[in-house]
C-alpha cells in the first residue's frame, strides 16, 4: 500500500508483485528478484545494517533517528506518509474513567528510559496521544488507505 500512495502521489507506474506477508518479500529483494519494496524498518534495519540492503528513503514524513541519514519520501513529495502504528483499544461503551486510567499508565509506561530505548532501537517512536487524538488518526487512516485502494483498483479478496 505504501507503493501504491507513492505510486499514485508522483504520477509514476511500476508493476505491483503480490507477497504473502513480509517474510517472502525481504527473501525476493534479497534474492533480487524484485527491485525494491517497503517493508517495515524492524525488518529491514538487519539487513540495512548488513549492507545486504539499501535504505533509498524512509517512509514517514520525517527521517528516523534508527536511520538518520536516509531521507524521509515526505521530504520530497510533500504529504507522503505511509507508517505503521500500534494502539491499545478498549471495547465501545468502556467507562470513560477506565478509559483515561489506562491511557496514563500506558503514558507513563512509553515515557520510562528502557521502553524508549528498545522502541528506538528497532526504528520504533512511542507516542502517547489522547484517545481523540488516536481516535481521530484511525478515521483519518482509515479515508487515506480506501482512497488509495480505490485509485489502485485494490478488491478485497
Amino acid at each position: 500500500m505504501a507503493i501504491e500512495l507513492l505510486k499514485s502521489m508522483a504520477r509514476i507506474d511500476m508493476v505491483h508483485v503480490p507477497y504473502k506477508g513480509t517474510g517472502p518479500g525481504v527473501t525476493d529483494l534479497l534474492g533480487g528478484q524484485v527491485a525494491l519494496m517497503a517493508p517495515n524498518v524492524l525488518t529491514a534495519l538487519p539487513h540495512i545494517k548488513a549492507g545486504k540492503l539499501r535504505a533509498l528513503g524512509v517512509t514517514s514524513s520525517r527521517r528516523t533517528s534508527a536511520l538518520p541519514d536516509v531521507p524521509a519520501i515526505g521530504e520530497v513529495l510533500t504529504g507522503y506518509e505511509a507508517t505503521q502504528w500500534y494502539g491499545v483499544l478498549a471495547p465501545a461503551g468502556t467507562p470513560g474513567g477506565i478509559i483515561r486510567r489506562l491511557h496514563q499508565e500506558l503514558a507513563r509506561a512509553l515515557r520510562h528510559e528502557e521502553v524508549e530505548k528498545r522502541l528506538a532501537a528497532d526504528g520504533a517512536e512511542a507516542v502517547a496521544s489522547s484517545p481523540e487524538e488516536f481516535a481521530a488518526l484511525i478515521r483519518a487512516e482509515i479515508a487515506k488507505w480506501n482512497e488509495v485502494a480505490r485509485l489502485a483498483n485494490i478488491q478485497p479478496e
